[in-house]
């Protein structure tokens, strides 16, 4: 992503797509990168080709906003979940219904698998962070410890640490085999909306309402750097795959990248018309999906 002198290449969109009703709240992009899912306020997930950016399907049955999407690490699942307070698995391939997930008491407000797809995380307003198998749909462990809303979750790549993101300013590094906190990061002035793990699991970035980035180190728990530019609450935070390139957005309506060993910034993405709520990038990197309470889904990579 950087070139030998260190400088980002530019990013242009290179693609809206449009069809959502609603706010769209969350995007994902499968392993193999052929299928891009989105999830919105109209209560539906899409399915879309993120190459051509031609609309596939849409998956019908929340009953209220969609606010999370995953897919498993094999891609033969897709996780959604929302404000109906279920978690429903989907066939991508088939756009059919495998399970509908229930346990929590109220929101369901994120989703993740680990690396192996043998967990499936799921965080909400009650307080907690769930862990599914998501093969038989049994609940096997539940977390508690935040004070508030859960709002995010994320694996470390090798699926030995769970960090979690609260209304309560924290963040909380999980042992998902035992349940037991290892530690606990503070530092927020407001809530935790995002939280993304490096490549290499050493550094944890979190996304905050009070508007800033934060780079914590997961071994000693400290804060490693604040990156500071958005004027809005930060509502999502990605690495890209090769690890070089930090994309945060915001309800100021922008994407803003960043170096993570530096902390410099880089480019701002600024075409939305609203707040920017999800980002993700593509398997390869090239691409970079953002999801928008303007009721779209853009796309962009890289100008030459």
């Amino acid at each position: 992503m950087w070139s030998m002198l260190g400088v980002q290449p530019k990013w242009a969109c290179r693609s809206t797509l449009e069809g959502h009703g609603h706010w769209v709240h969350d995007v994902a992009f499968s392993p193999d990168g052929k299928l891009l899912a989105s999830g919105s306020a109209d209560r539906t997930v899409r399915l879309w080709d993120p190459g051509s950016g031609r609309y596939l399907a849409t998956l019908a049955g929340h009953t209220d906003t969609v606010l999370a999407v995953a897919f498993s690490p094999d891609g033969k699942l897709l996780a959604s979940s929302g404000w109906d307070g279920s978690v429903r698995l989907w066939d991508p391939d088939t756009g059919g219904l495998v399970r509908v997930l229930e346990g929590h008491d109220g929101w369901v407000l994120d989703v993740a698998f680990n690396y192996a797809g043998s967990l499936l995380a799921t965080s909400g307003a009650d307080k907690t962070v769930r862990l599914w198998d998501p093969a038989s749909g049994r609940c096997l462990r539940t977390l508690q410890g935040h004070s508030d809303d859960v709002n995010c979750i994320d694996f470390s790549p090798n699926g030995k640490v769970l960090a979690s993101g609260s209304q309560d300013r924290g963040i909380r590094l999980w042992d998902p085999a035992t349940g037991r906190c290892l530690r606990a990061l503070e530092g927020h002035a407001n809530w935790v909306n995002g939280v993304a793990f490096s490549r290499d699991g050493k550094i944890l970035a979190s996304a905050g309402q009070d508007h800033t980035v934060r780079l914590w180190d997961t071994t000693s728990g400290k804060l490693a750097r604040r990156l500071d530019g958005h004027t809005g609450p930060v509502d999502a935070i990605t690495f890209a795959p090769d690890g070089k390139l930090l994309a945060s957005a915001s309800a100021d309506k922008s994407i803003r990248f960043w170096g993570p060993s530096s902390g410099r910034p880089g480019q701002t993405l600024t075409e939305h018309r609203v707040g920017v709520l999800g980002i993700a990038f593509s398997p390869d990197g090239k691409t970079l999906a953002s999801a928008s309470a303007d009721k779209t889904i853009r796309l962009w990579s890289p100008v030459s």
